[in-house]
């Protein structure tokens, strides 16, 4: 198997992969982006931020489905070799990383699963195919790439009323990361996304788990993060004020510390290890 592309940011027997969503890819972790990469590798851990496949510098692998995703991030941990990893996913990357962690739970020692759901619903269901339109509009209207980030990545932030929480920055990185992603890649995304039901599963994952949820996050509401934390025994639930979907971007400095917060207190990290 192809590996996927990553980049590397510290060093420690902990390693984070850093799991991006549908319409993104690992630069969103860098600093230009949100600096959480940095801030995890400060904190004395290995910060492995991964472009899935089809994105960025990864190869398409196969059938665009869950199966084809959760092996190319499981051939990854192999190769990486690591003692200790954390998986950490936005939206479609945290159902990678639940998904991964049902099929061999023994594989990963802690989750951080920020904006994102154990269930996207039947592919069949009424909600289901209105999203699923909603989605592919603008492509199939022949807009592609750029046409559809510019239509859909202001649903994601923050309501423009309540700017100035919703940032230009927010705005421009996620355009730039949604434009560049292959159509075909989109569409496989989502379609390999759209019968995912973990909710079941959600009893048995026995490690440190962290829930980050945005406050104006529409795409996961934050009832929907907190009813998931509440099937996870000893899961943790935070709240990020002034955020939507893209929490990373627009509230950075909150979520990279609610992360590294989380790390610190459930891995045995040094304070400030690499300060």
């Amino acid at each position: 198997m192809t590996l996927l592309a990553y980049d590397v940011c510290g060093q420690g027997d902990v390693t984070v992969l850093l799991l991006h969503g549908i319409g993104g890819g690992r630069s969103i972790w860098a600093d230009a982006a949100s600096g959480t990469a940095s801030a995890i590798a400060a904190a004395g851990c290995r910060a492995v931020a991964v472009d899935l496949p089809g994105y960025g510098g990864s190869a398409a692998m196969g059938p665009p489905d869950m199966d084809a995703l959760v092996a190319a991030v499981d051939h990854l941990i192999t190769f990486l070799a690591a003692p200790r990893v954390v998986l950490l996913g936005h939206s479609m990357g945290g159902m990678v990383a639940q998904e991964l962690v049902a099929r061999a739970p023994r594989r990963v020692q802690g989750l951080v699963l920020a904006c994102t759901s154990a269930s996207f619903g039947k592919p069949d269901g009424d909600w289901q195919a209105r999203f699923v339109a909603e989605r592919l509009a603008p492509l199939d209207a022949g807009l592609g790439m750029a046409g559809m980030a510019h239509a859909l990545v202001p649903g994601l932030l923050v309501p423009g009323l309540l700017a100035p929480f919703a940032s230009d920055h927010a705005r421009q990185v996620a355009t730039a990361l949604m434009t560049g992603v292959p159509e075909s890649t989109y569409r496989g995304a989502l379609a390999a996304i759209a019968g995912f039901d973990r909710r079941e599963a959600l009893a048995d994952i026995h490690m440190p788990v962290l829930c980050l949820a945005g406050e104006h996050d529409r795409t996961a509401p934050p009832e929907v993060m907190q009813r998931l934390a509440s099937r996870i025994d000893g899961a943790e639930f935070v709240c990020l004020p002034g955020a939507g979907h893209i929490a990373n971007l627009e509230q950075s400095a909150a979520f990279n510390a609610a992360v590294v917060s989380f790390l610190q207190r459930h891995f045995s990290l040094a304070h400030g290890a690499n300060q």
